[in-house]
């Protein structure tokens, strides 16, 4: 079954998510038919956080443009929440198993002559800890769900990446992105400001030191562009501060790696870059008092370091090129002469991720962190990228 699996996971033809689903089976002989109920329950959720997240957006955007509220809409497109809702799937799991037998604590409804028999009473001890668990997983969610999002609209402001909006104002054919994602981000601001004054202090703690970080390597982003453009003008040891500075540029001792991930690529770079973010997402969750193991934490850091390079830099090459931005992806293609080299690097790296990504989700036992990495893996495109030999 599972040659038949791998081979069906390579069929382009198959939805990535049944293909993701396939290859996880591929990979470890695992079928979790419990990953996969939690899997729609967590994507139900998902859905109704970010529609009242963006239905909130949509009234600050009517407020500012002075417009009727009903005729504003507002959505955003990003893959910023996939940690979130794998951290949600993980609480979910647990919130299963310490119920009783036959009750969901997710729909909260009994199911089976089990469940009538010992768990009919959702007041009962275990049921209602279990219930009052995966409501407060759902709030703690929604909570760092529009954090991430109030950071990605900072970024987006930053960069003058405004493509993903969806927006429609009545009388604003073409509104201002730039004040679009301003307002947003601002009421976005407010909201978590608000959360993070009620919620305990390692909580704002966690988020203020991911971002002060992530902002630390932003302020970088200019010294990497001269480097990158040095190695392609030929400048005399621009490749090898390259590789000195952002490739292997040395890993601090705070950073949650164990000794086997600190000699990968990019590491450094690209965890203050990405990965900061989603371990302050974890301590956040830490700090309203959830427990996270640490294989959990370094399966999701690891595979969004991953996804990043493999989704984002490689679609965005030919771009980043044109304005020169240094990602592990265009540092590849000035480190080697042959194409061909550079796009075998950028494969190896990047498997080298989602290899140790799944190693750590199956120690947490968390098959949906594994069928995660699938799903990034089918979803990137890499014959895009020059030495393809597409």
């Amino acid at each position: 079954m599972k040659p038949l699996a791998r081979r069906l996971a390579g069929v382009d033809r198959l939805p990535t998510a049944q293909r993701a689903v396939l290859g996880y089976y591929a990979e470890t002989g695992r079928i979790d038919y419990r990953a996969l109920a939690i899997k729609s329950a967590v994507d139900d959720r998902m859905e109704t956080i970010l529609d009242d997240v963006y239905d909130d957006c949509a009234a600050a955007l009517a407020e500012a443009f002075e417009v009727d509220a009903d005729a504003v809409s507002f959505r955003y497109e990003t893959k910023l929440t996939l940690p979130a809702e794998l951290t949600l799937g993980y609480l979910y799991r647990r919130a299963l198993a310490r119920s009783a037998p036959g009750y969901d604590p997710i729909d909260d409804e009994t199911t089976g002559v089990r469940g009538l028999l010992r768990a009919a009473d959702p007041s009962a001890p275990a049921n209602a800890e279990s219930r009052a668990y995966v409501e407060r997983a759902e709030e703690a969610t929604a909570l760092i769900v529009q954090a991430l999002l109030d950071g990605d609209m900072r970024d987006a402001i930053n960069d003058d990446e405004f493509e993903d909006f969806e927006v429609s104002i009545p009388g604003e054919p073409t509104p201002d992105p730039r004040r679009v994602a301003t307002c947003v981000q601002t009421h976005l601001q407010g909201v978590v400001e608000v959360a993070f004054a009620r919620a305990p202090d390692a909580v704002r703690d966690a988020y203020d030191d991911a971002v002060d970080r992530s902002e630390a390597h932003q302020e970088r982003d200019e010294r990497f562009r001269e480097a990158f453009t040095d190695a392609l003008d030929g400048v005399e040891g621009a490749t090898e501060r390259i590789e000195r500075e952002y490739k292997f540029a040395p890993v601090p001792q705070d950073t949650p790696f164990a000794e086997r991930e600190r000699d990968l690529p990019y590491l450094k770079t690209q965890y203050d870059r990405v990965g900061v973010i989603y371990d302050g997402m974890l301590d956040a969750y830490r700090g309203i008092g959830f427990e996270l193991p640490e294989a959990f934490g370094r399966s999701i850091v690891l595979a969004i370091i991953g996804a990043q390079i493999w989704l984002d830099d490689v679609d965005d090459y030919d771009d980043d090129v044109a304005e020169g931005q240094l990602t592990p992806v265009t540092a590849e293609y000035v480190l080697h002469d042959d194409d061909a080299a550079a796009y075998d690097e950028v494969v190896s790296i990047t498997n080298r991720y989602f290899d140790l990504a799944r190693s750590y989700a199956e120690a947490a036992d968390s098959p949906l962190n594994g069928i995660a990495v699938e799903y990034i893996l089918r979803s990137g495109e890499p014959e895009r990228l020059p030495g393809s030999g597409a």
